[in-house]
C-alpha cells in the first residue's frame, strides 16, 4: 500500500496546489472515494485471478442425484406453454452422455435396426424347417342353364335307351328310352353347389444352393448393423463431450466478461473522480467510456453464446422444451495422452466398429453374390398334402323336353385325397438378367474395399489430428498460465503506475485488454485439452455391439485397453 499513500498524498498535494483549503478538502473527498474504487478493483482483481481452469465457480452446485429428464414422446411439437416455461436443470457430464445415450433418436434408430437385422437372421433360419400350411376353404356357387339340341343322339346306334321307341311297355306299347334326346330339345335348369373342404401342405425345400449364402448375407448384415450402433455411441459421445465442453467454455466467458465489465466500471469511477479532481484530461474519460461500452458488448455477445450452447446441448440431450441444461461440472482439466502415436494407432484400428461396419458390408454383398448365383443351379424340394372335403349339389326349375333322366335335386359327397413328390425346378435361360446382377453385386463389392482404405486414412488422420492437437493444447496452457500471470502482474503495476501519473490512460488499457485476452486464452487451451482428449477416446474407447450391454460413460481409458495398449 505504500504507493497507494503516494497516489494520495500526490492528489492531495495537486488538489492544494490548485485550489486552497477548499480544493484540499474536495481532494479528501475524492482521495476516499479513489481508496474504495481501489479496494472494489482489488476486489475484482483477485475474481479474475481466481477464474483458473479447474477451480469452482459460481454455478457449481450439484446436480439433483437421479434426475433424468423424460424425451419428449415421437412426432411431438413443443407447444407455447413449454417454450415460454423454461426450466434450468444442472447436469453432469456422465448425466449429460447417459441421457444422450437414453434418449438419442440416432441411438434409437439404431437399436432397432439391430433388433430388424435379428429378426431377418431368424426368418433365414427358418428355410431350412419345412413349411406346413393349413388350407381350407367355403364356398357357394349357383348356375342357370339353357340347352339346346340341335341334332339328338337318336341315330347313333347306341341301344334301345338311346332310342325313340326303343322300349317296349308291358301293355306292347313302344316308348322312347330314358336317354333319347329329339333333335330340336331344348331345357332349362338351375344349380346351387356347396362345398367344404381343409387340408394341410409340407413344402420342404431338400436341395437349395442359395440358401447357405443368404443365411450368412443375414448374418453380415447383423453384424454391420452392431457395428453401426456401436460407432454411432461413438459418435453421439464424442458430440455430448465436445457440446458440454463448448458450454462450460461458454459459462466461463461469461463470467470474464462479467468480471471485465465489474472492473471497468470500478476504473471509470476512478477516472471520473480523477477527472473531477482535474487530474486527468477529459480525453480519458471518454477513451474509458469507450471501453466500457465494448466490454458491455462482449458481455451481450457472450451471454448469447451461452444460451446457443446450452440449446445445443439440450438438441443432443433430445430434452424436453421446456428444459435447459447447465453444466454442473468445474472445468477440469483432462491429464496427457498417456499412449504414443504408433500404439494409439494400432489400437484404433484393432476392434473398430467403423472399420467392422465396411467390413460387415462387404461380406454382406458378397455373400449376396452367392446366393444369387445359386439360384443358376437346380433346386429340389419335397411336397405333400392332405385334404378332405364334402360338398351337396341342388338342381331345380326344370323345364323342356329333353335331358330329365340325369338330373337329380340333391345329392350329397364327401371324399379324401392325398399327394407326394419331388418337384425340380433349374434355371436355363433369363436374357442375362442374373448376370448382370452379378457384376452389379461384385462392383459393389469393390467400392466397399475402396471406402475401407478412405475409413482407414480418416481414422488415421483423425487420431493423428487430435494428438498433435492435444500436446500443442497442453503446450498452449502451459504459456497461457504464464501469461496470465505475467499480464496480471503488469496490469497491477500499470494500475497503480496510472494512479501515480507516470503513465497514462492507453497503456492502462491496453495493459487491462492484454488481462483479458490471456485469461480467454487460458479458457480456449484448457477447453481444447479436453476436447482433443475427448476426441481420441472417440477412437480407442471400447463400445459394445449388443444394445442390451452397459455403455461405458467415463471419459477415461478403461484398464482393458490399457493393458491392451501396454504399461
Amino acid at each position: 500500500m505504500a504507493l497507494l499513500t503516494i497516489t494520495l498524498e500526490h492528489g492531495r498535494a495537486v488538489a492544494g496546489a490548485a485550489g486552497g483549503p477548499g480544493a484540499a478538502r474536495a481532494g479528501q473527498q475524492h482521495a476516499a472515494a479513489l481508496e474504495r474504487s481501489w479496494s472494489r478493483l482489488d476486489a475484482e482483481l483477485r475474481l479474475l485471478d481466481q477464474l483458473l481452469p479447474g477451480t469452482e465457480d459460481g454455478e457449481t452446485g450439484g446436480a439433483a442425484p437421479g434426475v433424468t429428464p423424460p424425451a419428449p414422446p415421437p412426432l411431438a411439437l413443443p407447444t407455447a406453454a413449454q417454450l415460454r416455461d423454461q426450466q434450468v436443470q444442472a447436469l453432469s457430464l456422465e448425466q449429460a452422455v447417459v441421457i444422450a445415450l437414453a434418449e438419442s433418436p440416432q441411438l434409437q434408430t439404431r437399436r432397432l435396426e439391430v433388433a430388424a437385422a435379428l429378426a431377418q437372421l431368424e426368418s433365414r433360419l427358418g428355410t431350412y424347417w419345412p413349411r406346413i400350411a393349413a388350407v381350407g376353404g367355403l364356398s357357394y356357387d349357383q348356375t342357370a342353364t339353357r340347352f339346346g339340341v340341335p341334332a339328338g343322339n337318336g341315330s347313333l346306334g347306341l341301344g334301345p335307351n338311346f332310342a325313340a321307341a326303343g322300349l317296349r311297355a308291358a301293355d306292347g306299347s313302344t316308348t322312347d328310352g330314358p336317354f333319347f334326346v329329339p333333335s330340336g330339345a331344348n331345357a332349362t335348369l338351375n344349380q346351387g353347389v356347396r362345398q367344404l373342404g381343409g387340408g394341410l401342405e409340407l413344402d420342404l425345400a431338400v436341395l437349395d444352393f442359395a440358401r447357405s449364402p443368404t443365411i450368412q448375407a443375414a448374418r453380415a448384415r447383423l453384424r454391420q448393423a452392431r457395428a453401426a450402433y456401436a460407432n454411432s455411441l461413438r459418435h453421439r459421445q464424442l458430440e455430448v463431450s465436445e457440446a458440454y465442453y463448448g458450454l462450460q467454455r461458454a459459462d466461463q466467458l461469461v463470467r470474464i466478461r462479467e468480471a471485465d465489465l465489474r472492473n471497468d466500471g470500478v476504473i471509470l469511477e476512478e477516472v471520473l473522480a480523477l477527472k473531477q479532481a482535474g487530474l486527468v484530461p477529459r480525453l480519458d474519460l471518454l477513451r474509458r467510456q469507450a471501453f466500457e461500452a465494448e466490454s458491455e458488448e462482449q458481455l451481450i455477445q457472450a451471454r448469447a453464446d451461452q444460451a446457443v450452447a446450452r440449446r445445443r446441448l439440450a438438441i443432443l440431450l433430445n430434452l424436453p422444451a421446456n428444459l435447459t441444461p447447465r453444466a454442473a461440472d468445474p472445468i477440469r482439466i483432462q491429464p496427457r495422452w498417456p499412449f504414443g502415436l504408433e500404439e494409439s494407432l494400432l489400437a484404433a484400428y484393432h476392434d473398430n466398429p467403423e472399420l467392422a461396419l465396411v467390413l460387415a458390408s462387404r461380406d454382406a454383398l458378397a455373400q449376396d453374390r452367392q446366393a444369387l448365383a445359386a439360384q443358376l443351379l437346380p433346386r429340389l424340394s419335397l411336397f405333400a398334402a392332405a385334404a378332405a372335403g364334402s360338398s351337396q349339389t341342388q338342381q331345380w326349375n326344370i323345364s323342356g323336353d329333353c335331358c330329365g333322366a340325369t338330373v337329380i335335386p340333391t345329392q350329397n359327397s364327401a371324399g379324401t385325397d392325398w399327394s407326394v413328390g419331388l418337384a425340380f425346378r433349374w434355371l436355363l435361360f433369363d436374357g442375362g438378367s442374373t448376370a448382370a446382377e452379378l457384376r452389379s453385386l461384385a462392383q459393389q463389392e469393390q467400392a466397399e474395399a475402396q471406402r475401407y482404405a478412405a475409413s482407414r486414412n480418416d481414422i488415421r488422420l483423425r487420431l493423428e489430428q487430435a494428438f498433435f492437437e492435444h500436446g500443442a493444447s497442453l503446450g498452449r496452457l502451459a504459456s497461457t498460465q504464464r501469461g496470465v500471470r505475467a499480464s496480471l502482474e503488469a496490469y497491477r503495476d500499470a494500475r497503480l503506475r496510472y494512479q501515480s501519473g507516470l503513465t497514462n490512460e492507453v497503456t492502462l488499457s491496453l495493459t487491462q485488454d492484454r488481462l483479458i485476452t490471456s485469461l480467454v486464452q487460458r479458457l480456449e487451451a484448457t477447453v481444447a485439452v479436453n476436447i482433443t482428449y475427448a476426441r481420441l477416446l472417440r477412437e480407442l474407447l471400447p463400445m459394445p455391439t449388443d444394445t442390451e450391454a452397459v455403455v461405458p460413460v467415463r471419459l477415461t481409458l478403461p484398464e482393458g485397453a490399457r493393458q491392451k495398449l501396454g504399461p
